[in-house]
């Protein structure tokens, strides 16, 4: 019965602790916009509007696309990248990256060869 006071507060701090310590962690898995994974990225490749049209006419060409020349890279261009960049032994991922552009002999602007 001595240790019965010791015993409880013993408990109560271990109960404490262990709540504590799952609001922290609840707290920790929240993804930040400033979190590490998006402070290590380095400016994005974007292409031009003009340097997307020119790449619709060459899948176009190619029989990779068959839709309008909108300068958007919507699905169907995308699609046709990927057909594009597999038959060219290019990574597939269906965007217009700078190796794409330099494969399809679209010319770069100074910003994007700086990157």
């Amino acid at each position: 019965m001595k240790n019965l006071p010791l015993i409880i507060f013993a408990l109560t701090l271990c109960v404490g602790v262990s709540v504590g310590q799952n609001q922290s962690s609840k707290k920790s898995n929240k993804a930040t916009p400033n979190s590490s994974s998006s402070k290590n990225r380095g400016p994005i490749f974007r292409a031009t509007a003009d340097q997307i049209k020119r790449a619709q006419a060459i899948l176009k060409e190619r029989n990779f696309y068959a839709g309008d020349q909108t300068g958007k890279l919507d699905t169907d261009t995308r699609a046709g990248l990927k057909k594009y960049q597999q038959a060219e032994g290019l990574q597939v991922t269906g965007t217009l990256n700078k190796l794409t552009l330099q494969k399809m002999s679209i010319e770069l602007t100074d910003k994007q060869k700086s990157m």
